[in-house]
């Protein structure tokens, strides 16, 4: 199917949030301008994206007709992903598993998001719960890709991917347990970075996890967008534990030590992510940097299984306590069968589950010694290309997890190790569908990880939706 973007001559244009932003305050565009484009946008694109879970347009239409929004991107209109608290609006995990009742107030990290000055336009969809890596609920239907509707958005920041490459908005918000910013970047061309653990704020649910796999973040179309964003949460909120991220505006003076990887600890990439990841690798090696390349990941043969584990235990909670969270209408028997799977995964295995943690906790070890002799490690964000709407549809738990162990193959390592790592846009398959590259750094090192992407950014532009040839 041809590409569905909503890119146009509105008071949006093909600006990046930054630029939004600068027009904002020269008065060049008003807030209520960009809004009412934002709105027109969803409305577009959504009956075939699918990437609206609710929509909170008075909302925004209040908040850019009161009083001139404070923070750096004061107007700019963004989504936030179904599975944080905005206040007054439902927070239904991408399930419709209990009858939907608002929120009392915000979620942390939704006071900051906001405090930039970014107006919410609504709430995007989700896998059920985060729990795949693309969105194909069996009722709430299919996140497509806009640059090839026949194609997976990646999940679980699905919708959030969908609507900041299809033009909706410029930026939105994302969180990654397992590669749920990055696996959307990838699959929809875009800039997604999982942050160190503890850069951003998280609720107390999520700081009381075993291992703190879940991170905050955003997805956007320009690398000054996500460093422009971490910039200014840093100076709304700061963790004093890590390295400031600080003002990154442009590329790094300091060539690198850069680790190729296109192993992962199961298997070996598919030959066209290996070709144009060795293709990344020598784009590096003529900006200067040392690029060399490793056979194996750091990682122990009992990674998989701990992590799925580890994953199923998530998922057991949710489903043992859904009727004390989500209420007295909560249904287990509507959940699909991917978080049913994992949850009787989990109930079966259990005894083996704090030898798993316990595991997973010593990772960093590992990997902190791996970057005593890298500055960073580049592979491909996933191990296959984007895999066609049904592929991953949760209908076998056996057949779906197979295939999504096969396909996350890269992504799930930072997220127990709480290292940073960014995906960018920076290859195209040969369906002219977008292919992520996934850098990763040492714990609190995102400014290198900004600054080798404004330089790969100047070297290699991304390819554009709305400049590129619609695919049948």
């Amino acid at each position: 199917m041809r590409h569905v973007h909503a890119f146009g001559d509105d008071a949006l244009g093909d600006l990046d949030a930054v630029g939004l932003a600068d027009a904002l305050r020269e008065g060049r565009i008003g807030r209520a301008e960009l809004v009412e484009a934002a709105i027109a946008r969803t409305e577009a694109v959504d009956p075939v994206l699918n990437g609206l879970a609710y929509a909170a347009f008075q909302q925004a239409r209040a908040a850019a007709e009161g009083k001139p929004a404070e923070g750096f991107f004061g107007g700019v209109p963004t989504f936030i992903k179904d599975n944080i608290d905005v206040a007054g609006q439902p927070t239904m995990h991408g399930t419709d598993a209990w009858t939907p009742w608002h929120a009392a107030g915000n979620s942390e990290f939704t006071e900051l998001f906001l405090a930039t000055g970014l107006n919410s336009v609504g709430k995007t969809q989700l896998s059920e719960f985060g729990f795949s890596a693309s969105a194909e609920h069996p009722r709430l239907g299919p996140v497509r890709n806009p640059w090839n509707t026949e194609f997976s958005a990646g999940a679980s920041s699905s919708g959030s991917g969908a609507f900041v490459a299809a033009g909706v908005v410029p930026i939105a918000h994302g969180n990654d347990g397992g590669g749920s910013i990055r696996i959307p970047a990838a699959c929809n061309g875009l800039i997604g970075l999982k942050p160190s653990r503890g850069r951003l704020p998280l609720d107390p649910t999520l700081r009381r996890m075993p291992v703190g796999i879940v991170t905050n973040g955003v997805l956007t179309r320009s690398v000054r967008d996500t460093a422009a964003f971490y910039r200014e949460a840093e100076r709304i909120w700061r963790n004093r534990k890590l390295a400031p991220v600080g003002d990154v505006t442009a590329p790094g003076r300091r060539r690198l030590r850069i680790a190729v990887l296109t192993r992962s600890v199961m298997r070996e990439c598919s030959p066209e992510m290996r070709e144009l990841t060795l293709k990344s690798a020598g784009l590096l090696e003529e900006l200067g940097h040392r690029v060399e390349h490793v056979d194996e990941p750091p990682v122990p043969a009992s990674f998989v299984d701990d992590f799925v584990l580890y994953w199923g235990f998530l998922a057991l909670a949710q489903v043992r306590i859904g009727r004390r969270t989500f209420g007295d209408t909560f249904d287990r028997t509507r959940l699909d069968s991917l978080t049913l799977g994992l949850e009787r995964h989990s109930a079966r295995n259990l005894h083996r589950l704090p030898f798993a943690i316990a595991r997973l906790r010593r990772l960093r070890r590992r990997t902190a010694e791996f970057f005593g002799a890298y500055d960073a490690i580049l592979t491909p964000t996933l191990a296959d290309e984007t895999p066609r709407i049904g592929h991953l549809a949760p209908v076998d738990y056996r057949q779906v997890i197979d295939r999504l162990i096969d396909w996350v193959a890269f992504t799930p390592l930072q997220n127990v190790t709480g290292e940073p790592a960014l995906s960018l846009p920076l290859a195209q398959s040969s369906d002219g569908m977008p292919v992520g590259m996934m850098l990763s750094a040492d714990m609190g090192q995102e400014a290198l990880l900004l600054e080798l992407a404004y330089e790969l950014e100047e070297a290699r532009p991304w390819a554009r939706i709305q400049a590129a040839e619609p695919t049948a």
